[in-house]
C-alpha cells in the first residue's frame, strides 16, 4: 500500500476539517511525525493534536487485518510513553473487501476497543459537492451514486487549481484510484479536457516538471527546468512539512535537475524534512 499509503496521508493532513472531522469527530490542527523505538522500528500512519491537545491517531488499512487490535495496543502504549496522553484512535479502511477487522481487544480484568470505520461510509458526492480540492479528491474512495459523472466533477476541480497544485492534486487521485479500479476511467476522461493533457503519463510531480520545460524554453531551456524543478520540490515540501529551514532550501536549490526530480518523488513517502534532503 506504499503509494496508496502515501498518497492519502498527503490528502488527509490537508484537510482542513471537513472530512477528517467526519471521519474521527476532531479537528486537528497539526500533526506529528512519530516512530516508536521498539526491537523492530513502528511509526504510526498520521498523529494529529487538536487545540485542546487531544491526540488523534489514525491508521490507514487497504486490508483486513486479524492483528489489528493488538496493533492499535502496541500504538497506544507508546503514544502514551512518548506523549503522557491516550490518543483517541481511529483505523479507516479504504479497501476493496468488505470490511472484517476487530475494533478491540480484551483481557480476564480489562478491555481495549477503537474506532474503526470504512471510508465508503462518507458520501462522496457530498464531498464532491463542497468547494475544498481534498474534499473532492478523497471522494474518489467514498460511496458514489455515479462514479462516472464524480471522476468528471473531480477532474473539472482539479483543473481549476493552481497548476503546482493541480498537478500534485491529479497525481495523488490517480494513486488513490488504484484502490477502486478507477484509474483507467480518470485517465480516458482527464484526456478529453485539454488543461489536463500534460499530465496524463506521470504519476507524482512529473506533470509540473513537464509544464516547467515548457516555460523553460522562454528562459533557456536547461536552467528553466532545473528551476521549474526546484519550484515544484520546495512547494510539495513546503505543503507537507510546512515553511523549510534556510538551510534545507539552500541544499537542494544547489542540486541538479535531475536529482530534483529524485527528491520530488521522495516527498509523498517523507516522514520528515530530512528524508527528502539528504
Amino acid at each position: 500500500m506504499n503509494d496508496y499509503d502515501a498518497a492519502l496521508k498527503s490528502v488527509l493532513r490537508k484537510l482542513a476539517g471537513s472530512a477528517l472531522r467526519e471521519l474521527s469527530g476532531c479537528l486537528v490542527t497539526r500533526w506529528h511525525n512519530v516512530e516508536f523505538a521498539v526491537v523492530r522500528t513502528r511509526t504510526a500512519d498520521m498523529l494529529g493534536e487538536t487545540a485542546d491537545g487531544t491526540l488523534l491517531h489514525i491508521e490507514l488499512q487497504s486490508a483486513n487485518d486479524r492483528a489489528m487490535a493488538v496493533r492499535m495496543l502496541g500504538y497506544a502504549a507508546e503514544i502514551l510513553r512518548q506523549f503522557g496522553r491516550l490518543p483517541r484512535q481511529l483505523v479507516l479502511y479504504v479497501g476493496a473487501a468488505p470490511l472484517r477487522m476487530p475494533r478491540g481487544i480484551a483481557g480476564p480484568d480489562w478491555s481495549f476497543s477503537y474506532r474503526v470505520m470504512d471510508i465508503r461510509d462518507l458520501d462522496g458526492d457530498v464531498l464532491i459537492s463542497r468547494g475544498q480540492l481534498e474534499d473532492n479528491v478523497i471522494a474518489i474512495l467514498a460511496r458514489l451514486s455515479n462514479e462516472r459523472l464524480a471522476v468528471q466533477q473531480i477532474l473539472e476541480r482539479i483543473a481549476r487549481a493552481a497548476p503546482v497544485r493541480r498537478a500534485e492534486a491529479f497525481s495523488e487521485l490517480l494513486l488513490l484510484a488504484g484502490l477502486r479500479s478507477l484509474e483507467p476511467s480518470i485517465r480516458k476522461e482527464a484526456k478529453k479536457m485539454p488543461i489536463l493533457n500534460d499530465i496524463m503519463d506521470h504519476k507524482v510531480i512529473g506533470p509540473a516538471l513537464r509544464q516547467g520545460r515548457e516555460e523553460g524554453r522562454e528562459e533557456g531551456r536547461e536552467e528553466g527546468r532545473r528551476e521549474a524543478a526546484l519550484s515544484m520540490v520546495l512547494s510539495l515540501m513546503d505543503e507537507r512539512f510546512g515553511p523549510l529551514p534556510g538551510a534545507a532550501r539552500k541544499r537542494l536549490a544547489a542540486l541538479s535537475e535531475t536529482e530534483l526530480k529524485k527528491r520530488a518523488i521522495r516527498v509523498m513517502k517523507a516522514r520528515n524534512i530530512q528524508d527528502v534532503v539528504n
